[in-house]
C-alpha cells in the first residue's frame, strides 16, 4: 500500500513523500512537488508490480553515474590484478569527467555513443621524458577506445547483476570501434643473433636472462619480471605461473639454453632472494628498459619492442610447425583468436600435413586403378583437344 506524507521545509516548500510497500518487493520510495504527481506514481507503480511488469528502477533515478563509478572504485576494482587497477582507474577517471553528473537511468546507448566519439576525436599530447614538456599531439587508436569501453562495461555488468542500480547494460547496444589485425613483428635469423650478443655484453647482467627466457617461452614481461624462485623446478626444466593476465595457471617449459640459463641464475642467487630478477628495492624487479634500449641501438634493432619477444617466440613456433592450439596453449590464450595472426607462418607446415594426407588417402587407389588404364582411349580423347 502507498503512504504518503506531506513535508514542509525551512523556507515554507511543501513537498510530498511517497512510499510504497508490498509482499515481497523492497520498498520504493519518491518524493514529489503535488500530492496528485505521488497519488499517480504510486497507482502507475502498484499497477505495474500487480501484471508483472515492475522493474526495479528506483536506483537509477536517484544514483548518478559519479556514483556508480566511486563505488566500482571503491569496493571492486582492489580485487583486481594489481596491473589492471591503475588502467581502468584511468579509463573510468575520464568516463566520470563527462558523465559523472548523469542520472543513471538518463545514460543511454546513444550518451555512451557520444561520448565514445569524443573520445576518440579528442587530442592527446603524452609527456616526454622530461615532466615539464609533451610529446606531439595524437589521438586514441581504436584498439584504445576499446579497453575504455570495456572497462565501463565491466562497470555497468556489477552495477546491474550485483547491485540491481540499473536494469541492463547499455554497452551491449554501443558499436565498439574495429582493432587493427594484430602486430606480428618477429626477430630475423640476423636481427636474433645481434641483439642476443648485445644483451650479453650489456652493462646489466639481468637483461640477457630475460630476453632467453621471453623467446624460449613466450611469456609476457610482467610473467618474466615476477618470476619467483619458489615457483621454479629445475629438475622438471619449468617455471609455474599462478598469476597470468586470463587468470589461470599455467607453466613455462626451460629447456635448452633456457634451463641453463636460469640454472646460472640459481647459481648466483644471493640468500633470501624471492624474486629471479630482483631489483634494488626488496619485492620489486629489476628495471631494463636503459638496458633493453641500449642494447636494441648497439644491435642495430628498430621498430622491436620487448613485447614482440613474445610474437617472435609464437612465429618461430609456427614456423617449425606447431599448430595455432598449441601455439595458444603455450602463450596462454583462451581461444585461437589471438594465434590467427601467425597463421600465414605455418602454411609450410599445413600444405605438407595435407599433402601428406591426400597421399595416403589415394595412394591406394592409383596403385589399383593403374594397370586398367586405356592408354589407347586416351589418345583418341585428347587428340581432339587444342594444343
Amino acid at each position: 500500500m502507498a503512504n504518503i506524507q506531506e513535508r514542509k521545509s525551512a523556507d515554507g516548500t511543501i513537498t510530498y513523500r511517497v512510499q510504497v510497500r508490498l509482499r515481497g518487493y523492497p520498498p520504493q520510495t519518491a518524493t514529489f512537488d503535488r500530492k496528485t504527481d505521488a497519488r499517480r506514481w504510486a497507482q502507475n507503480l502498484e499497477s505495474a508490480i500487480a501484471e508483472g511488469r515492475f522493474f526495479h528502477t528506483t536506483e537509477d533515478r536517484k544514483r548518478t553515474f559519479g556514483e556508480m563509478v566511486k563505488k566500482y572504485i571503491d569496493e571492486d576494482l582492489p580485487l583486481k590484478k594489481p596491473h589492471l587497477q591503475q588502467d581502468q582507474k584511468n579509463h573510468l577517471a575520464w568516463w566520470n569527467r563527462h558523465l559523472g553528473d548523469y542520472l543513471l537511468v538518463d545514460v543511454t546507448p546513444t550518451i555512451i555513443a557520444e561520448a565514445r566519439n569524443k573520445l576518440a576525436n579528442e587530442p592527446i599530447s603524452p609527456r616526454t621524458a622530461n615532466a615539464k614538456k609533451r610529446g606531439p599531439v595524437r589521438m586514441r587508436a581504436n584498439a584504445t577506445i576499446v579497453r575504455y569501453l570495456s572497462t565501463l562495461g565491466v562497470v555497468y555488468s556489477v552495477a546491474c547483476r550485483e547491485w540491481a542500480w540499473v536494469n541492463d547494460n547499455p554497452l551491449r547496444k554501443v558499436r565498439k570501434p574495429t582493432e587493427p589485425r594484430g602486430r606480428v613483428r618477429f626477430l630475423t635469423d640476423d636481427e636474433r643473433r645481434r641483439l642476443l650478443d648485445a644483451c650479453q655484453s650489456s652493462f646489466n647482467n639481468l637483461l640477457y636472462p630475460a630476453v632467453v627466457i621471453a623467446l624460449a617461452t613466450g611469456a609476457r614481461a610482467s610473467e618474466i619480471m615476477y618470476l619467483t624462485w619458489d615457483r621454479i623446478d629445475l629438475g622438471r626444466g619449468r617455471a609455474i605461473l599462478e598469476d597470468t593476465k586470463n587468470g589461470e595457471r599455467r607453466a613455462l617449459h626451460l629447456t635448452a639454453h633456457a634451463l641453463d640459463t636460469v640454472k646460472k641464475l640459481s647459481d648466483g642467487r644471493k640468500e633470501g632472494e624471492c624474486l629471479l630478477f630482483r631489483g634494488a628495492a626488496p619485492g620489486r624487479p629489476v628495471e631494463l628498459r636503459k638496458a633493453w634500449a641500449d642494447a636494441k641501438k648497439r644491435a642495430g634493432i628498430k621498430n622491436f619492442r620487448f613485447h614482440d619477444l613474445r610474437h617472435s617466440a609464437a612465429s618461430y613456433l609456427a614456423m617449425n610447425g606447431a599448430t595455432l592450439a598449441e601455439i595458444a596453449e603455450i602463450l596462454g590464450h583462451k581461444t585461437l583468436a589471438m594465434v590467427k595472426r601467425y597463421t600465414h607462418l605455418s602454411e609450410t607446415h599445413t600444405r605438407q600435413v595435407v599433402a601428406t594426407m591426400t597421399e595416403k588417402i589415394f595412394s591406394q587407389h592409383i596403385q589399383q586403378t593403374a594397370p586398367h588404364e586405356d592408354t589407347a582411349g586416351l589418345d583418341m580423347v585428347t587428340s581432339g583437344l587444342p594444343h
